[in-house]
């Protein structure tokens, strides 16, 4: 199984970020997905983004989350 805590947690303390079209994207979530009986995948939201992953780690989907509202 992948390790997401070892794998993500340091994007949610740190400046690091993924670059998604040309943008610094920073992580704020990350976790799994299932197909109402097994995991068969994980996501990552970063602030303007949800990534999908199957379990073979490829991403499979990149959709642009609605704008939030700033409080």
């Amino acid at each position: 199984m992948i390790d997401l805590d070892r794998r993500y947690e340091s994007y949610l303390h740190s400046k690091k970020c993924f670059t998604i079209n040309g943008a610094c994207e920073h992580v704020i979530a990350y976790g799994w997905t299932d197909n109402g009986s097994d995991i068969d995948g994980y996501y990552v939201l970063t602030n303007n983004y949800k990534l999908k992953y199957n379990l073979q780690e490829q991403c499979i989907s990149v959709v642009q989350r609605p704008l939030q509202k700033q409080k």
